[in-house]
């Protein structure tokens, strides 16, 4: 499905929202954050918010938020002494059984196996985030 054609004020104003969201994702991604959190913060609503999203980001909040904290999960995994349970809890998983579940559907591994594999040293988990589009 192609997407209309926006006006370039549009695009701009989507631009800056998504990045704007993205900082305050990369910043407050242990914290309990929600859509509707982050469109009040940068002064939108929740559909603007899902819209530049969607059309700047090619994803969604939720996708987002979850790439962060996984790659900040696999970045303390493999450089720290932290237990899975000390992990889950600073990257915003409250239940180490669900910060698992969601470990192993982004890496392919859980976290204790993604661990002990050497050849996940030094691996960035989510290249695609930092292929962020920049403003128009």
């Amino acid at each position: 499905m192609q997407m209309p054609l926006q006006r370039p004020a549009t695009v701009r104003h989507r631009t800056s929202l998504f990045h704007d969201a993205v900082a305050i994702v990369e910043h407050d991604f242990a914290a309990e954050v929600s859509l509707d959190d982050i469109a009040r913060r940068v002064a939108s609503s929740r559909r603007q918010l899902q819209r530049a999203y969607a059309e700047i980001g090619r994803t969604t909040f939720r996708e987002h938020l979850t790439a962060v904290r996984m790659e900040r999960a696999a970045e303390l995994l493999n450089h720290n002494g932290l237990t899975v349970r000390q992990v889950a809890n600073r990257v915003g998983y409250r239940q180490p059984a669900q910060f698992a579940k969601a470990f192993r559907r982004h890496h392919g591994a859980s976290p204790s196996d993604f661990r002990a594999t050497p050849r996940h040293r030094g691996q960035s988990a989510t290249p695609a985030l930092r292929r962020i589009p920049t403003a128009a």
